[in-house]
């Protein structure tokens, strides 16, 4: 699958990087964070385990918050919130 970045509704985003292996879910939801407002959320989906700890480390780095995690039948799907600056 390819690569989905798409605007839901005012200051809500989704980014579908399901297929994608380390490190381009982290690099992926970092330029998608860099294109929001602070404030805004970004819905990601992701299936490779090993970006979890990369993208968890990143957001903890930049002070942008996760929201909320989930995992099902192997995907994650994680809410964050940008509270960093672009």
């Amino acid at each position: 699958m390819a690569m989905k970045f798409e605007k839901r509704a005012d200051g809500e985003f989704l980014l579908d990087v399901r297929g994608y292996v380390c490190p381009h879910p982290q690099l992926y939801t970092k330029k998608a964070l860099d294109k929001m407002q602070e404030g805004d959320t970004l819905e990601l989906v992701f299936d490779n385990p090993s970006s979890a700890e990369s993208i968890a480390a990143m957001c903890d780095s930049t002070g942008d918050e996760i929201l909320g995690r989930a995992l099902e039948k192997g995907t994650y799907t994680w809410k964050i919130r940008k509270t960093s600056a672009a």
